[in-house]
C-alpha cells in the first residue's frame, strides 16, 4: 500500500510538473524582466520631449445652442480648440467646428512631442484595432505616425481631437507579450481573475504539495531502513 501511494504521488507530481512547468518558466522569465526593467522606458518617456504650451483666451466662442457638459483645451498648430462633450472640436476664436485633424497636422503634433533626432517615415489612419493591437483601448480613429528608429517607434494621435495619446516601441512590445504570458489573459492582458490563471495557480499548489508529500514519505522510508 505504501509503495502504491508513493508511486501515484510521484506520478502525479511528475505530470503536474510537465503540465505547468512551461508556464512556471514564463512566470519566472516575465518576473525577471519586469523587476529589471525601468517602467519609464517601457512607457517610452525617453523618446519624448517636454511640451509646454500656453494660450491667452480672451473669450470662448461656443454656439449658444450647444449644451456643454465637458470641456477641454486642445492645441493644434498653435491654435486653441475646444474639445466639447468629448465629441466636438471647435475653434475657440471663431466658434467654427473642425472635423478632426489631418495627416499633416497629426505629424506636426507627433513631431512636437517626439525628440528631434527621430525622423518621421510614414503615417496611416487607424479606424479599428483588435484586442491584441498595441493601441487597443484608446480613442479611434487615430493617426499612427512611424519614426525612423531601431526600436520601431510609433506615435499615436487621436484623429478626432488631435490629442497625443502614446508611443509604442519594441521594448514595450516585449513587455506586453510577457505581461500577457504572466497574467495568462490572452484576450485583454489585464484580467487577473480568468479561469486559466486560477486553474494553473491551483495546479501549482498541488505540484508543491505533492512534492512535499513525496519528500516526507521517502524520508520516512529511508529512516526506517536505517533503523532496521
Amino acid at each position: 500500500m505504501r509503495k502504491n501511494n508513493q508511486y501515484y504521488i510521484r506520478k502525479t507530481h511528475r505530470w503536474l510538473g510537465v503540465i505547468i512547468g512551461i508556464q512556471f518558466m514564463f512566470w519566472t522569465i516575465s518576473g525577471l524582466y519586469f523587476s529589471w526593467t525601468d517602467i519609464d522606458k517601457i512607457h517610452g518617456d525617453h523618446f519624448l520631449e517636454p511640451v509646454s504650451e500656453s494660450v491667452k483666451l480672451e473669450a470662448l466662442n461656443i454656439p449658444d445652442s450647444l449644451m456643454v457638459s465637458e470641456l477641454a483645451l486642445r492645441m493644434i498648430d498653435g491654435k486653441a480648440y475646444l474639445w466639447v462633450n468629448d465629441s466636438l472640436l471647435i475653434n475657440s476664436e471663431t466658434g467654427i467646428q473642425k472635423q478632426g485633424v489631418t495627416k499633416n497636422e497629426a505629424e506636426r503634433i507627433a513631431r512636437k512631442f517626439v525628440r528631434d533626432d527621430f525622423e518621421i517615415v510614414s503615417s496611416s489612419l487607424l479606424t479599428e484595432v483588435n484586442a491584441h493591437h498595441e493601441y487597443r483601448g484608446r480613442p479611434l480613429p487615430a493617426w499612427a505616425v512611424k519614426f525612423d528608429s531601431s526600436d520601431k517607434l510609433i506615435a499615436y494621435i487621436s484623429e478626432r481631437d488631435g490629442s497625443f495619446q502614446r508611443v509604442r516601441h519594441q521594448s514595450w512590445r516585449y513587455f506586453d507579450f510577457l505581461w500577457m504570458s504572466h497574467t495568462m489573459d490572452y484576450q485583454g492582458r489585464d484580467d487577473f481573475n480568468n479561469l486559466l490563471l486560477r486553474a494553473f495557480s491551483l495546479f501549482g499548489l498541488f505540484t508543491v504539495a505533492s512534492g512535499f508529500t513525496l519528500f516526507f514519505i521517502t524520508t520516512r522510508r529511508k529512516r526506517r531502513r536505517l533503523r532496521t
